[in-house]
């Protein structure tokens, strides 16, 4: 018991001890001193915490810090930009600390309308893609390369058509049902995205909410795309040399039954029809299957007669930059070719396949005049060759759909184009290869001269004065170098063996028909900007004028070639206190002269306000969150641009309506007068009240990083022409008065995530991800009440489809008979569409037409992807989709038979599903009959289907070489890589793309392979 007590007594002592010399060792005491920045200014606000603890406290105005702890503490200083840096104390009552700027994140900025903004102060909704991922995709067209890639972003790319291959982009989908393109800026200047090279891309910025946009005003309902090229990099000239050469296959084309198919089809559809004789004999059937008698009776696929499995693709761009304090420059020039999947004629002296041949150049040098004056010229130009067969690209497809494969041989015997009475000059062949050939010339001039005066030194510290200059001038020579072929039908061979032919249409060689176009675009802004911090309080302003004015230099009459004009002022005053507390006040006043006078301006304000948490003192270095910004903004946005028509104030009259012969001898024709258009002296813009909610997180040291954004808008005033306005009121459809009456609401939300990360010096990997979703709703169309509310498009969707609703096919005449009564067409067979009465009346008919499937543009739009980098190898994957979206299968190929017997190809998609008596379980199209099937070939769900798709949209791999070798060849670096596009797509239409418009297809889309190589010179 003794030894117990004494054992204890004798740890009691040691903790004594250990206490008392670890108390003699960590003593109280205050620390004192300043907090500045490189530049020996002070940092207010910087925060010094005791490490461990939750003890801390914020810098005063000049910089300075008071905090009570042990002397064996560490000491935290941080600041939003700056390295964050851990000091221990060690018994030190005075620590002076100078922070370092954390390059990455204190200059990081964003493009924002008129300027630039850094990151941790943006309020508004605004995303960015980095140039290097848009680069990974091989294309001509930059539109082709967002889709996928920046929350908010959603687009279709309908044809692969080279020239016009462009995606349809739009911004959060959209609330108006007119124009619905958001506006697009290269340097702040309208321009078009989809001839510049991504090798001249500095940056890309989307504004997607009132706040981003309210400084554009009438512009800005849409959102805005703003495009900045790039400008010349310090330092010594570096010299970039990037080429590829990509191989193009055609994916999906359409797959059409062949001749004999077609002819056991005739005979089908006549004995469906209750015709007892045949189209068709077998004899002839098999003749058409084996060949024999190829000019008789032929067995054509149109599809490879005027297309071919692939194509070829290069890009290149060779660019110099560098320069010193007083002048910098970046120069581009590069060379962009793709060729078309048109077979081409051999025997002619020019091309008849597509091609497109475009030149780009651009130059921005920057000067410093003196230290506070500076200057920037930019130049661009882009010419483009172009050329194309002598018919269309619609015209070409349009002459395959409908073209038999057993109603001509492709060439007669003599080599001419085959051909029948009822195709007279409809050979696809011969439409492609014999009927001339169209040239396209267009080139297009851009400048841009700007200058910044800061007047610190002269008026206050933080105000300048900026000015911007811009002349486009855009030209386009289209020659048409186009001919009627010989049209004569091979009849067979007469007794000495020679051939037979029914001449149908002699060959005529037209003249060149030459069809121009230009115009000129000269825009001019002066602004003034402060930018000053005082103390805790930072304060920036914007205040700035601009006019644009646009000539169509061709046109003639008297609407046409009057002047385009937009000017006006905007302004944006924005506050932060202590890199926590922002608000921010944008506005836009400006007009258009689209409308009359005393309506032509408007005023479109908003707010927004944003909370960086993690800037406060309560907030934890150590905790998991590294960044937290709440933002909310709300305001009015307009869109001048809802109509084709211009000057709607205006009433007209029509001097050349449809008039007679007058006089004695009747043999004078005088045109009619009516009435045109007719004016509404309260016509003006639409507009959008907008409200977006959202936040940015950063985890673990922004090593994981979510944006997040909840949007509403409301868009009022959309011009539309009045529906309700009773034919007996006198007016034709083209004097119908247009007001701005319809209404519409588009609500959503999106994310993006990404996590990057570097492991060590050889390793690093990135993931990112985002989503958008966006559905409208049409509050007001101006349309009469329908007889029954279902079929009212208010509180639908815009572009809504309304069909009937399939049940599946009648069994036999006893479900007929059973059934409601079809009204479409007087005859009803089994295997004809059952649909669903929907207002039980007992017949069906245009009132059981109801909504239907989702529109063709998607509401959902994804993307997800990332890269490894291990050492001098790096590989990226990266996967594109669209949800909520329904197509159509509908017209030529997809109705057989609809124009007569024997006319329009078939799809092998619906010959294999058609209903017959043997297929009547598992068919998923109707019967087919020998003419028109009025019952069958209604806008239904039969021929719905659902659009969704997910594509593998890019992916490469690359290799960088480096080393002495590569040094004394006075480069940096080579990179070789390869990429491709478009190479899986998983969908459940299968026939036809996923991204194309309803029907049937058109010119396909290209999957790419792509080769390619960059050389860094020093």
């Amino acid at each position: 018991m003794i030894k117990r007590l004494a054992t204890w007594v004798v740890v009691f002592l040691m903790c004594l001890v250990e206490s008392g010399t670890s108390f003699a060792q960590s003593t109280q005491l205050q620390v004192k001193g300043n907090v500045t920045d490189a530049s020996r200014e002070p940092v207010v606000g910087a925060t010094v915490k005791i490490k461990g603890t939750s003890q801390g406290v914020i810098t005063n105005m000049d910089g300075e810090y008071t905090i009570d702890t042990r002397s064996n503490a560490i000491l935290e200083f941080s600041y939003i930009g700056f390295v964050t840096q851990e000091i221990p104390i060690s018994g030190s009552r005075i620590i002076n600390v100078v922070l370092q700027e954390e390059v990455s994140k204190l200059n990081e900025v964003v493009v924002v309308g008129y300027g630039t903004q850094k990151k941790i102060s943006v309020t508004g909704s605004v995303s960015n893609i980095s140039t290097g991922e848009i680069a990974k995709i091989a294309t001509p067209s930059l539109s082709n390369t967002l889709g996928g890639q920046i929350p908010g972003i959603v687009t279709r790319q309908a044809t692969g058509e080279p020239g016009y291959d462009q995606a349809s982009v739009y911004i959060r989908g959209f609330g108006t049902w007119t124009n619905r393109s958001p506006l697009i800026l290269v340097d702040g200047i309208e321009r078009d995205m989809n001839t510049i090279n991504t090798e001249e891309v500095e940056s890309i910025s989307v504004l997607k909410d009132a706040s981003a946009t309210a400084v554009y005003g009438v512009r800005g309902a849409n959102g805005v795309i703003l495009i900045t090229t790039k400008r010349g990099q310090l330092g010594k000239p570096k010299v970039t040399l990037r080429s590829e050469y990509a191989v193009l296959t055609g994916m999906r084309y359409p797959e059409y039954i062949n001749a004999a198919e077609y002819a056991g089809l005739m005979n089908e559809a006549r004995e469906n029809a209750g015709v007892s004789n045949m189209a068709y004999t077998n004899e002839e059937i098999d003749l058409f299957k084996n060949g024999s008698s190829p000019y008789l009776y032929p067995n054509v696929n149109w599809v490879d007669e005027v297309l071919k499995k692939s194509t070829t693709q290069s890009i290149t761009n060779l660019n110099i930059t560098g320069g010193t304090e007083v002048v910098r420059y970046f120069v581009n020039v590069g060379y962009t070719t793709q060729s078309g999947l048109y077979r081409d004629n051999g025997n002619n002296a020019y091309s008849t396949n597509s091609r497109i041949n475009r030149y780009n150049y651009r130059s921005r040098v920057d000067v410093n005049l003196t230290k506070d004056l500076s200057v920037e010229l930019g130049v661009g130009g882009i010419i483009q060759n172009r050329n194309f067969p002598g018919k269309s690209q619609p015209d070409i497809f349009n002459a395959i759909r409908i073209t038999p494969p057993l109603s001509f041989p492709v060439q007669n015997p003599d080599g001419s184009p085959g051909a029948s009475p009822t195709f007279l000059g409809n050979n696809p062949w011969g439409m492609t290869t014999q009927s001339g050939y169209e040239t396209q010339n267009w080139n297009t001039l851009q400048g841009t001269f700007s200058a910044r005066w800061d007047l610190s030194s002269l008026v206050t510290k933080g105000l300048a004065v900026s000015g911007r200059f811009a002349y486009d001038h855009y030209y386009a020579n289209n020659k048409q170098y186009y001919k009627d072929f010989e049209v004569k039908q091979y009849m067979g061979e007469d007794a000495d063996g020679k051939a037979i032919y029914n001449i149908l249409r002699n060959e005529n060689i037209k003249n060149v028909s030459l069809w121009e176009a230009a115009n000129r675009a000269v825009y001019y802004e002066v602004a003034a900007n402060y930018d000053r911090t005082f103390d805790a309080h930072s304060v920036a302003a914007m205040f700035l004028f601009n006019r644009r004015d646009y000539v169509d230099l061709r046109n003639t009459d008297r609407t046409g070639s009057v002047p385009y004009r937009r000017q006006g002022i905007a302004g944006r005053l924005s506050y932060n206190f202590l890199q926590r507390y922002f608000a921010e006040f944008n506005f836009g006043y400006n007009g258009s002269e689209q409308f009359p006078k005393g309506k032509r301006y408007g005023f479109f304000p908003s707010v927004s306000m944003g909370y960086v948490l993690t800037n406060e003192n309560f907030w934890n270095s150590d905790w998991w969150v590294s960044n937290l910004k709440l933002r909310g903004s709300y305001g009015k946005v307009g869109n001048d641009i809802s109509s084709s028509t211009r000057f709607l104030y205006l009433t007209t009259m029509n001097m050349n309506a449809s008039g007679g012969y007058m006089g004695k001898e009747g043999n004078n024709y005088l045109a009619g007068i009516m009435e045109g258009q007719t004016g509404n002296q309260n016509v003006t813009w639409e507009t959008a009240k907008k409200l977006n909610i959202g936040f940015d997180l950063g985890l673990f040291n922004d090593v994981v990083s979510l944006q997040v954004d909840l949007f509403k808008e409301k868009r009022d005033g959309i011009l539309i022409s009045r529906k309700t306005v009773p034919v007996l009121a006198g007016f034709s459809g083209s004097s119908i008065p247009v007001g701005n009456l319809g209404k519409a609401e588009n609500k959503g939300i999106e994310a993006a995530l990404e996590v990057k990360k570097r492991v060590h010096s050889d390793l690093f990997y990135s993931l990112r991800g985002n989503f958008s979703f966006a559905r409208n709703k049409i509050i007001e169309n101006d349309e009469p009440i329908p007889k029954y509310e279902y079929q009212d498009a208010r509180g639908r969707r815009i572009d809504q489809t309304f069909g009937l609703v399939a049940l599946g096919f009648f069994k036999d005449q006893d479900d007929i008979k059973n059934s409601p009564k079809q009204t479409f067409q007087s005859v009803v067979r089994p295997g004809d569409i059952k649909y669903q009465d929907v207002n039980n009346d007992g017949v069906i008919d245009e009132y059981d037409k109801v909504a239907i499937g989702n529109p063709r543009t998607p509401e959902i739009m994804f993307g997800f992807g990332g890269t490894v980098a291990y050492k001098k190898f790096d590989v990226s994957l990266f996967f594109t989709g669209a949800a909520k979206t329904s197509f159509f299968l509908q017209g030529a190929t997809a109705y057989p038979f609809q124009s007569g017997e024997g006319t329009w190809n078939v799809l092998r998609e619906v010959y294999d599903h058609r209903w017959t008596s043997a297929t009547a379980a598992t068919a998923e199209y109707p019967i087919v009959i020998n003419a028109n099937s009025p019952n069958n070939y209604q806008t239904s769900t039969m021929y719905m289907r659902n659009g969704a798709y997910m594509r593998l949209k890019s992916a490469e791999i690359g290799y960088t070489f480096k080393g002495r070798l590569i040094d004394k060849m006075f480069m940096d670096n080579i990179r070789l890589f390869c990429n491709g596009q478009n190479l899986l797509t998983l969908d459940y239409i299968k026939i036809v793309d996923p991204e194309s418009n309803n029907g049937v297809g058109s010119y396909p889309m290209q999957r790419s392979i792509n080769f390619g190589f960059q050389i860094n010179f020093k």
